[in-house]
């Protein structure tokens, strides 16, 4: 009897999917291509090894073709692959706003002088203020910016955000089934809001709670981030962390029908 129940176990967690996509890790070839196209910049190219964007990508899950809104794009690391990745016939809207324009300062100029991906939107707009078609993004992605809706400077250099409008946001910009992903640096368990001023840093089940809350369906989640020798207390700038924080990716879709 504990052999059969062992084995019906065994048989429900290889088919639930967010074991299965905590376990997956292959590169899948064309975004592997993505990955390696020549024009991709040597400082881009750098950072790989840390931000392993082979395996994210991959649990997104990707094709040519699609509509993907990059959330917080920055100065365009992950634009600029999935850029090569869709092709022609796709789209990146690489969003952003005036602060974060200014953070990333030559880089995003760099990006994106002369068109040269002339497949990417660089849309700025305040995250309260995002106004997206309704169903017009295939798959969104917001990538180590979460835990930025609770920062707070002292100098004031950024807009205070809603974190429930912003999410409905880019919940309404999705089409029905479209897939949401999210990364970022991981706080400690049953940390408050305030770790994304502190330490930049975020504990997810406060993602969990305001996805859920929007209308938005867990899907799975993936290890390819997680350091488990950092104890995520620290301050993600520090030097010998850059790389190697504590990440978690969690995946999420919007139903077909909309919200229940």
């Amino acid at each position: 009897m504990e052999r059969i129940a062992a084995f019906i176990l065994s048989v429900g967690l290889a088919f639930s999917p967010a074991i299965w996509a905590a376990e997956q890790s292959e590169v899948e070839p064309h975004i592997q291509a993505a990955i390696d196209n020549p024009q991709r910049p040597e400082a881009d190219r750098a950072r790989d090894a840390g931000r392993k964007p082979g395996e994210v990508l991959s649990f997104v899950g990707l094709r040519p073709g699609l509509t993907v809104l990059d959330v917080f794009s920055g100065g365009g690391y992950y634009s600029e692959i999935l850029s090569h990745l869709l092709g022609p016939d796709g789209q990146v809207i690489a969003h952003y706003n005036e602060a974060y324009q200014i953070f990333s300062g030559k880089e995003f100029e760099a990006r994106y002088a002369g068109d040269r991906l002339s497949n990417v939107w660089t849309y700025n707009s305040e995250a309260n203020e995002i106004d997206l078609d309704e169903g017009s993004v295939d798959v969104a992605v917001f990538i180590l910016g979460f835990h930025d809706i609770y920062y707070k400077p002292k100098d004031g250099n950024w807009p205070s955000i809603d974190a429930k409008l912003f999410m409905e946001n880019v919940y309404r910009a999705l089409a029905p089934a479209g897939t949401f992903v999210v990364v970022d640096h991981a706080a400690v368990d049953g940390s408050t809001s305030e770790t994304g001023n502190t330490v930049h840093r975020i504990d997810q089940e406060i993602v969990m709670s305001i996805l859920t809350e929007v209308g938005f369906e867990y899907v799975g989640s993936s290890d390819a981030l997680r350091h488990p020798e950092d104890d995520r207390t620290l301050l993600v700038f520090a030097p010998f962390l850059r790389g190697k924080t504590d990440r978690f990716i969690l995946k999420f879709r919007k139903p077909e029908g909309g919200k229940e």
